[in-house]
């Protein structure tokens, strides 16, 4: 199995990056969808949240309202740790069950972590950086998902900076361009990722973590 990590600051175009990716061949694992999935009814997260914040975080279906937890956590730092607490262990614990099943094949895996550089991560073949700059980011926040400017920043700033991503970055993939320009960028990244070496079958498959500011 080699395993590649992806990430970019939100808004940066890495889900449409990550889709391109699967269209050529790899195993996605997002810990977004993650996250969504053990925020679901029923599920021990949610139950840990609403003992946290209540009722007040759930819509009328008894669902999660998303939108009520944003406005909790990215207004008070301490909350915004709460939220990670509870998180972070049942994601990370998901990623390395779900990553240990593919351990014994010669996939190709995206590892989809938002949160990736702040995390941390080891034993990885090579990270991959969706880059763009931070106000074309809050552009497409506002214009695609309904974001205001001010909540947009604000996310941005809780994420590692563009520099720190991109120090950390083995291969940059540009999404500052149109639609076919960013095809252009990921053939090219699917071509190096084909020059890596592969581990031998059956290595440990180390645990990598992930946050909740992108949740």
């Amino acid at each position: 199995m080699l395993e590649i990590g992806l990430t970019g600051g939100i808004g940066s175009g890495k889900s449409t990056v990550a889709a391109m990716l699967v269209e050529r061949g790899a195993i996605l694992l997002d810990a977004d969808a993650m996250v969504r999935e053990l925020q679901m009814q029923g599920m021990p997260v949610l139950a840990a949240m609403v003992q946290r914040w209540g009722d007040r975080i759930l819509d009328a279906a008894g669902g999660l309202d998303r939108q009520a937890v944003a406005d909790i956590v990215f207004a008070d730092p301490d909350e915004l740790t709460a939220l990670n607490l509870i998180v972070h262990p049942a994601v990370g614990d998901e990623m390395t069950r779900r990553r240990a099943e593919l351990s014994g094949t010669d996939a190709t895996v995206i590892l989809d972590i938002p949160l990736l550089v702040e995390s941390g991560h080891k034993g990885l073949a090579g990270i991959v950086v969706v880059d763009v700059d931070p106000e074309v980011a809050v552009e497409r926040l506002v214009a695609g998902r309904g974001f205001t400017a001010t909540d947009a920043r604000n996310r941005i700033s809780l994420q590692a900076s563009r520099s720190q991503r991109l120090e950390r970055a083995d291969l940059v993939v540009d999404n500052s361009g149109t639609l076919d320009d960013l095809v252009h960028q990921v053939d090219l990244a699917w071509e190096w990722i084909a020059t890596l070496q592969r581990p031998e079958p059956g290595a440990e498959v180390p645990r990598i973590g992930s946050r909740a500011e992108d949740a």
